[in-house]
């Protein structure tokens, strides 16, 4: 049977500067090191295991198949440890996967532990650099097995056996019930010495003590607790440490339609998806995140904020060109695969809003404005003021041609309104008058220009019958209240024209092999950010009850470690797209927080009706099998 592994069925490790995604039938097969945005050494997700992967799983035996799973896997508490159960006719083991968090050389281990009887194991490292494209000279040395390829050299230690076979790094061996086999995969240049061997318990400890420490800090105490930890661990996860930069998935050209070209390069730190990750760190309580993403944001923009690009390196890097590998398939033959994202180079004013508007929060949670942080708002603003009239390629992106899309405006009046705000705090130094005139024109022009009085909605651009789920945040930005007619009425033409069967939000419309307003041919799945859009504008629009039931059914997409991609296909009850992703995490986070605050307002209001009760998920598992059919939500 051919393995295709569905994008859900893999978990994620990491050591908050790259990560791995470990399958739930024993293989890593997504390893870029030492940063997220390096060639991936481990390349099986977008082809095949032969474009590297490393597979740690019982060994294969009579009656039973090579592609059977693990029984049960979870992550150990409130960490980023991967603990997988096998149960075999001979017995049963664990497996622990993790990365520590690092000062020196990134390290994967892998700890196999016997748990009942004796099973036989396997372990099949085949390390390909440069994103699958480079067989590396394998060799040993001084009882180490080392495999090298230009700048890279990834070191292997164990205590069993190791022998190479056709590029691929093979150890058979047994564990029985109380003993335990440790493996530790490591990174460093090819010209510098061998990185030492951790002691495997004692990193793991440490690992866990890491997690732990960092958890205990969260602010949120709701009913979704699990859920909302589990989406916080996931988005500092993402999160590089050295410098702040957050990246918008860990992953690049999984698909938003399978066998289709909608694949992109999210190893970077989008100003919009950081500023709104921010934002959930903040509203739970972690002020250092946002600190350091101000420092970063700093660096990144530099003196240069009129040539402001809507993404970065991890590091601030401004060379992001888009390129195309076509010596990988892709997943499920989802190609083109690309590294790089062209999209660096668009105009999108709505960044402007997001920055702003997380500058703003940082100030309202007690992270005070800097000297140099009001020099960068300052001149932000003023570029903004000129360019604001502009159309632009807007929050999704588009490849096609520049329109004036209103939730790019609204963001602008967020931009221009915050400012505004910290102005009257004194925590600005800036002209008023001209900033509140300017507030007023916008508004009065988006309410004018993009909004469909026959329809009663606001529209994606100027002069469109389409409308986009962006406009869902048009109460919740505060650009309207959410009782006015017009916001009702957008919330409910969302609904109907953008809303799949089971109550999911499409980003836009698609019109199939025709280029849509993106300037792409093909389909895409439900968009998971925007649907949890729709949750925050139900509740806030009255509509509690609705809410919450959306909120729970967008839990159960989910998968078993309760991570979630980009997309969700609806017709094939699967995830889509980079995975995890910052935003749809985000997102989850929000609705929680805002929920919970409702419901509490709810019930203390006199004369109030019973809020409903907030249950604790119970987050569907997913089927193994990688050709399941999986009920949607």
């Amino acid at each position: 049977m051919n393995r295709l592994p569905r994008i859900e069925q893999y978990g994620l490790i990491g050591d908050t500067q790259t990560s791995a995604h470990v399958c739930d039938d024993g293989s890593i097969d997504w390893l870029c090191l030492p940063r997220f945005d390096s060639p991936a050494v481990l390349a099986g997700l977008l082809g095949t295991q032969k474009h590297g992967s490393w597979q740690l799983a019982p060994a294969p035996s009579p009656g039973r198949s090579a592609e059977e799973v693990v029984t049960e896997r979870r992550y150990r508490g409130d960490s980023l440890v991967l603990e997988s159960v096998w149960r075999t006719p001979t017995g049963a083991v664990r497996v622990l996967d993790f990365m520590p968090p690092r000062d020196g050389a990134p390290q994967v281990i892998r700890m196999v532990e016997g748990v009942t009887g004796e099973v036989q194991m396997v372990s099949a490292l085949r390390p390909r650099p440069g994103y699958g494209s480079v067989s590396p000279w394998i060799h040993e040395v001084g009882g180490r097995m080392v495999a090298e390829a230009g700048a890279d050299a990834l070191w292997l230690d164990t205590c069993v056996q190791q022998v190479e076979k056709d590029g691929v790094v093979v150890s058979a061996f047994a564990v029985a019930a109380g003993q335990s086999v440790a493996f530790v995969l490591s990174w460093c240049p090819s010209h510098a010495a061998a990185p030492d061997v951790p002691d495997p318990e004692a990193a793991l400890a440490e690992t866990l003590a890491f997690w732990q420490d960092w958890t205990q800090a969260c602010a949120y105490d709701g009913p979704y607790r699990e859920p909302v930890i589990r989406s916080l661990i996931a988005l500092k996860a993402m999160t590089y440490g050295p410098s702040g930069g957050i990246v918008a998935a860990p992953t690049t050209s999984l698909p938003e339609e399978i066998g289709g070209g909608r694949n992109w390069d999210y190893r970077f730190t989008w100003l919009r998806d950081a500023s709104t990750t921010l934002a959930a760190l903040l509203g739970t309580g972690y002020r250092q995140e946002a600190r350091a993403w101000r420092r970063w944001l700093l660096r990144a923009v530099a003196g240069d904020p009129e040539n402001l690009q809507i993404m970065y390196g991890i590091m601030g890097e401004r060379d992001l060109r888009e390129r195309e590998l076509p010596w990988l398939p892709g997943y499920e033959g989802s190609s083109p695969v690309r590294v790089g994202n062209g999209a660096a180079d668009q105009l999108q004013l709505d960044v402007y809003g997001e920055v702003i508007e997380t500058l703003y929060l940082a100030h309202q949670s007690g992270v005070a404005h800097c000297a140099d942080t009001a020099v960068l708002h300052q001149r932000l603003v003023e570029h903004l003021v000129q360019r604001w009239q502009e159309p632009d390629e807007g929050i999704w992106e588009i490849r096609g041609a520049r329109r004036h899309f209103v939730h790019s405006k609204v963001m602008a009046w967020v931009a221009i309104d915050r400012t505004i705000r910290l102005i009257e705090a004194g925590a600005l130094a800036m002209e008023l008058g001209p900033l509140v005139e300017l507030r007023e024109t916008i508004h009065h022009e988006v309410c004018t220009k993009g909004f469909d009085p026959v329809r009663n909605t606001f529209t994606q651009s100027y002069g469109s019958a389409a409308l986009d789920a962006a406009t869902l945040l048009i109460p919740s930005t505060g650009f309207l209240p959410p009782d006015d007619p017009r916001v009702i009425g957008t919330v409910d033409a969302v609904r109907r024209e953008l809303g799949t069967p089971d109550g999911l939000v499409r980003r836009y419309p698609t019109i199939g092999d025709r280029a849509g307003v993106d300037g792409l041919k093909g389909d895409e799945g439900a968009f998971v950010l925007c649907s949890f859009w729709l949750v925050d504008a139900l509740a806030l629009t009255g509509r509690l009850d609705e809410a919450t039931n959306l909120f729970e059914r967008l839990l159960m997409l989910r998968n078993d470690l309760g991570l979630l991609a980009e997309e969700y296909d609806p017709a094939l009850g699967r995830q889509l797209g980079n995975f995890p992703q910052a935003f749809s995490h985000m997102g989850l986070i929000q609705s929680a927080r805002l929920l919970r605050r409702l419901v509490a307002q709810r019930a203390a209001a006199p004369g109030a009706a019973a809020a409903p009760a907030l249950r604790p998920p119970s987050r569907r598992s997913q089927p193994a099998c990688p050709d399941r059919t999986s009920q949607h939500a």
